[in-house]
């Protein structure tokens, strides 16, 4: 009875960790495959995945989240450290980021402990997801689905940036952004939302 017994819940773990797995490379698949998408100076896929430091910081990240979110305190930070030694990008463990997430060129962009990076955002190098020092717990930014960011641009705090909005260059974000908005300047302002309408703000 006893080893009947245990055989379900081994079956289970066994289906559950064949569930991560897959997840996890259906995931990758995507990583890689928006670089293809969204670079015309890409040619193949063994150039992007030896040469593209975006996807290798991604890949290592995505290590040291799950080591992270696994309650592993040194190696995550390690891995990460690792990671901005090698390809200039600096994310914390403790990020959550989508899948089909591209960093572009990259050098320099930080993404804080608590930031949110939804599916298919585009970042582009010297960006900031950071805080402001002023807050405790959440502290980074939220950015939806397909934003895309500037080169250089900080966004700064606990705020929402909504989907397909476009942060520009050396834009400095310091309160929410509606979602199809463009917001350029320091400090931001929008200047189109919804089908590219004008708008003074």
């Amino acid at each position: 009875m006893i080893a009947n017994e245990k055989f379900p819940s081994s079956v289970h773990s066994s289906q559950k960790s064949w569930t991560v797995l897959k997840k996890a490379w259906k995931t990758l698949v995507e990583d890689y495959a928006i670089v293809m998408k969204r670079d015309p100076a890409a040619k193949n896929w063994l150039e992007v995945f030896l040469l593209y430091p975006g996807p290798q910081a991604i890949i290592l990240y995505r290590i040291a989240h799950l080591l992270h979110k696994a309650g592993v305190f040194f190696l995550p930070r390690f891995i990460s450290h690792l990671a901005r030694f090698l390809t200039g990008i600096e994310i914390h463990p403790g990020a959550r980021i989508g899948k089909g997430v591209f960093i572009d060129h990259g050098m320099g962009v930080v993404i804080g402990e608590t930031a949110i990076v939804g599916d298919y955002c585009l970042l582009y190098q010297g960006v900031t997801l950071g805080g402001t020092g002023k807050e405790s717990g959440k502290r980074h930014p939220t950015l939806a689905r397909n934003v895309t960011v500037g080169a250089g641009a900080k966004i700064l705090g606990n705020i929402k940036i909504g989907s397909n909005a476009r942060v520009g260059a050396v834009s400095v974000v310091l309160k929410d952004i509606p979602a199809n908005s463009t917001v350029v300047g320091i400090p931001g302002r929008i200047v189109t939302q919804r089908d590219g309408v004008q708008i003074n703000s």
